[in-house]
């Protein structure tokens, strides 16, 4: 069993990768949840400041005849 699992570990990874130091709690939360949730607020904002209309637009009709 372990013959095939070091075989297959063999295979699946790439030459010279090596697992790095684990991600802290607050720089996971940070990098999936923090980063990602500003980054949709500054588009969102973006957005918003691009669509909207200068002036206010006025109709000039007041009633149907």
């Amino acid at each position: 069993m372990s013959l095939t699992v070091g075989i297959l570990n063999r295979i699946v990874q790439e030459d010279g990768s090596l697992p790095g130091d684990p991600l802290g709690t607050f720089k996971a939360l940070i990098y999936f949840v923090g980063l990602p949730t500003l980054m949709f607020a500054v588009i969102a904002s973006v957005v918003l400041l691009a669509t909207t209309d200068r002036k206010a637009k006025r109709s000039t009709l007041t009633r149907i005849e």
